[in-house]
């Protein structure tokens, strides 16, 4: 069974909308607001990159990442990996042509049935707020690579969940602090 991973920036208090400056969010772009860029916070993401055996986006990070990654030299890697996209609305003709082999999937079912699979190493999800929360709710992440931020942002999309449900333990197996105040946290899903 391959792991599916959950990689997220996320403030303090739980936000992960708009890290990168997405439109709409009133405190977008809040990665980069008064935090020292310090190259060994990010490592994580490179090596996500060189781990991953395909990612997993719901339909509006699709849309987001669709539109900017395909061309950056820092996300090269993904372009020659398999995307799957979580999304009852989207079409064939939505898909962009500039990013490698896309799949739609329409339902958790589909995310469940492609974790089954044995080939193709790690599944990585990137942003996708409403798919994480409900990825999480399902049993179907086994990790976190978490990029814990030292701010509150308050309001915003969280990256977990707040339905009523059992306990859910996690194993920190890794974890760092730099010098900007961005903590690393690695956490297994104890199941």
């Amino acid at each position: 069974m391959r792991t599916l991973i959950s990689s997220a920036f996320i403030s303090l208090d739980g936000v992960v909308e708009g890290p990168g400056g997405e439109a709409g969010y009133r405190n977008a772009g809040w990665t980069f607001k008064d935090i020292e860029f310090v190259p060994e916070a990010y490592a994580l993401k490179g090596a996500e990159q060189e781990e991953a055996g395909a990612m997993l986006l719901g339909r509006a990070s699709y849309e987001a990442f669709s539109a900017v990654w395909p061309d950056m030299a820092d996300f090269a890697r993904y372009k020659e990996l398999p995307k799957y996209v979580v999304s009852t609305t989207l079409t064939e003709d939505d898909l962009v042509d500039n990013w490698g082999e896309t799949t739609i999937l329409r339902s958790l079912d589909e995310v469940a049935t492609l974790k089954e699979t044995t080939e193709g190493g790690p599944i990585i999800v990137h942003g996708s707020a409403s798919l994480n929360r409900a990825l999480s709710d399902a049993g179907l992440i086994d990790r976190y690579h978490l990029l814990v931020f030292p701010m509150l942002l308050g309001a915003g999309k969280r990256l977990f969940s707040d339905t009523d449900k059992d306990t859910q333990q996690l194993k920190l197996v890794e974890h760092e602090t730099y010098s900007n105040g961005i903590q690393k946290n690695v956490f297994d899903i104890v199941r």
